[in-house]
């Protein structure tokens, strides 16, 4: 990707106040799930989300999850696991954009109201409200008093959803200096992935520590009894995935709903009524698979 680069920066972990840094159990090594059993348990999650869809729809119950964590700690890649085989028709995935000036002239809150669920439904934020307490206040995109006023409306604004019947969970995914800095480097020439790196994603490598503070102010404010923080840790991608779905589906008292039993009919007897037109009538596409074959005959 032109006109970015990587560079390794000076660590200073949050403990160097107290002289040196503290062993913790992310440094130690872990053992990871093998491909074969992390396939079989993500389609039987998989297989229990569509259940708990069935559920939101005959219950006509609302479901909100909040994912945040830092830039590349796999947000995106567990909200698309989670989604695979919804019904993409009560399943929405809300990614606003940067707020407009429009945006800036309204209650903070207003455009992320606008995407919350109505009954039966399900929305997942890949990021949401809380841009406020970490990007917006680490780039200076809001004044401290906005700040500060988004720190103390905040539990009062998830208790209104909470009041009216929202089921609201948050997830923090916590991802390693080290392994986001990889994980950057990775994208850097994979065409397939380039597109989520950007120059915003640099200043994640060299104000990691003023992020770290954002978010610890965050969770001081917004981590209460009724809407609490859930944090998963995310350097081994697949664990987190599992390990965030999992815990979702437990968190929610839902059963399995009987589904009206659907039977095939027979197919009618075939007539002579109908010809169909002929093949040169229509535009086909190429076969492209065809010269894939012969080329590796």
């Amino acid at each position: 990707m032109k006109g970015i680069t990587i560079r390794a920066v000076s660590k200073k972990t949050a403990n160097a106040t107290a002289g040196k840094a503290t062993k913790t159990d992310r440094d130690r090594p872990q053992r990871k799930i093998s491909d074969a059993a992390y396939e079989a348990e993500l389609l039987r999650l998989q297989t229990e989300f569509v259940r708990l869809q069935q559920w939101v729809r005959h219950s006509g119950a609302r479901i909100v999850v909040i994912f945040e964590g830092r830039d590349g700690a796999g947000k995106g890649g567990t909200i698309k696991r989670i989604t695979q085989y919804l019904n993409p028709r009560f399943v929405r995935i809300a990614a606003l954009p940067a707020p407009s000036d429009r945006d800036r002239g309204q209650w903070y809150y207003q455009r992320y109201v606008a995407h919350l669920p109505a009954r039966g439904e399900i929305v997942l934020f890949d990021r949401s409200w809380y841009n406020r307490a970490g990007v917006e206040q680490v780039m200076g995109f809001c004044t401290p008093q906005e700040h500060a006023l988004f720190l103390r409306q905040t539990p009062i604004f998830e208790q209104l959803l909470i009041d009216d019947g929202i089921l609201l969970r948050k997830y923090w995914f916590s991802v390693s200096e080290e392994e986001q800095l990889r994980r950057f480097k990775a994208r850097l020439n994979d065409p397939l992935r380039q597109w989520k790196l950007t120059t915003m994603d640099l200043q994640a490598i060299y104000r990691w520590e003023d992020y770290s503070r954002a978010k610890d102010q965050m969770m001081v404010h917004t981590d209460v009894p009724t809407s609490p923080w859930y944090v998963v840790e995310s350097d081994i991608k697949k664990h987190a995935r599992l390990n965030m779905m999992a815990h979702l589906l437990s968190t929610i008292d839902y059963h399995e709903v009987a589904m009206p039993k659907i039977t095939l009919p027979a197919r009618p007897v075939v007539s002579d009524n109908y010809r169909r037109p002929p093949r040169e009538l229509a535009h086909y596409v190429d076969d492209h698979v065809a010269t894939l074959i012969g080329a590796s005959d």
